[in-house]
């Protein structure tokens, strides 16, 4: 199949791509929501986040609120949670006329990009009005009926719901993540990127005009190429065992679209259905998905969302893909220290995870089968570390 690359696409998805990683900066681990945030932002889908506290659930989608810019609402929904905490209070001018209209400046309404926390703690009368404005964007209580400029809503929870009403409102996010605590062997990782900063948000307009270009771009995608394997892939997950409805088999169709478009090409391919995992509904039916899906993934791979890619397809170009462009990164570093007035060429720590870069593509590759790309990585690589 031939690639559609796109000059201007590619340009305003390396745009996405480096503020979703500057964004994820610091933060040991959770490469994978940051990008797959703004994989759902371009679909134009929500996500659901799942993981016990304290796993940076909200911290990831802050800083890639702030970022891409726009107007952001977050909110931590409790049982006792009101309609107007989220939606606005009655507008008590136009009350007093004998109409009742909401003021919703500044409110989920009026949103952008929004995260909600514990989103299934929600009331039915908080659920119910979430979910018109979720599905339709649009957003109607009393006499207030509002075009609602909601990209994507990122909702989270410590669990599943067990309850079925509630695993119905789940359905309407389609994409879900499930994150765990950073494995002990990146503790000291850990522990040294707690000690810096977060990243400032730019200010201005932000990237808001190139989110919607993209948005606009993955609407026309074409999809008639992967098609016939996305409805093999389809077949297969649910021979598996996994639960796809056809509302979720069709709007996957979304998610191929927005990586294609993130990847810069007009046309979807093979390259794309590494974001069928998401759909998914639970950590096991995931896995499965992704055992069940190999083969038909094995091409995966995209330049703007190399970890995601790479993390839901385990596919050796999306780990080459994930590999040059951390190497990448590494060597940018390794130049600036070199041209600080102070700076050594490579310090004891950068020197080290050079090294360790430089092992993984050993360990994953062999010379015969090293992709171009990260072939000429790996002897930048080997040039920065010689003594």
């Amino acid at each position: 199949m031939t690639e559609l690359w796109d000059a201007d696409l590619t340009a305003d998805a390396k745009r996405v791509g480096e503020a979703v990683a500057v964004a994820g900066a610091g933060m040991v681990d959770r490469e994978v929501p940051a990008e797959v945030v703004a994989l759902c932002a371009v679909a134009g889908e929500h996500l659901l986040v799942v993981g016990p506290p304290g796993t940076a659930k909200s911290e990831v989608v802050r800083r890639v609120a702030g970022q891409l810019g726009g107007r952001y609402f977050e909110y931590l929904l409790g049982r006792f949670t009101e309609p107007n905490e989220l939606f606005g209070s009655v507008d008590l001018a136009r009350l007093r006329e004998g109409r009742v209209e909401y003021e919703t400046g500044g409110m989920l309404p009026e949103a952008e990009i929004a995260f909600l926390d514990e989103v299934f703690l929600g009331s039915t009368a908080v659920l119910n009005t979430l979910l018109g404005l979720l599905n339709e964007r649009v957003f109607r209580r009393g006499a207030t009926v509002l075009a609602s400029p909601l990209r994507i809503c990122v909702g989270a929870a410590n669990s599943l719901p067990e309850d079925p009403a509630l695993a119905a409102f789940a359905d309407r996010f389609l994409a879900r993540l499930f994150v765990s605590p950073v494995p002990d062997d990146r503790l000291e990782e850990l522990l040294e990127a707690g000690r810096r900063p977060a990243p400032v948000p730019p200010g201005g307009p932000g990237l808001v005009p190139v989110l919607d270009r993209l948005a606009a771009a993955a609407r026309h995608c074409a999809l008639d190429p992967v098609t016939p394997v996305l409805a093999t892939a389809v077949r297969r997950l649910r021979a598996a065992g996994v639960p796809i409805s056809d509302r979720r088999a069709v709007r996957s169709q979304r998610l191929v679209a927005a990586a294609a478009t993130l990847d810069g090409r007009t046309a979807a391919s093979e390259r794309d259905l590494w974001v069928l995992p998401l759909i998914a509904p639970t950590p096991d039916a995931q896995a499965l998905a992704r055992n069940t899906l190999t083969d038909l993934v094995g091409a995966a791979a995209n330049h703007g969302l190399a970890y995601a890619a790479e993390e839901l397809s385990r596919g050796p170009l999306a780990r080459a893909g994930r590999l040059a462009r951390v190497g990448t990164a590494l060597l940018a570093e390794t130049e600036s220290a070199a041209a600080a007035p102070a700076g050594a060429p490579v310090g004891g720590d950068l020197r080290l995870r050079l090294e360790a870069t430089l092992r993984e593509i050993d360990a994953s590759f062999t010379a015969a089968d090293l992709p171009a790309e990260l072939a000429a990585v790996r002897s930048r690589l080997v040039a920065a570390v010689r003594p």
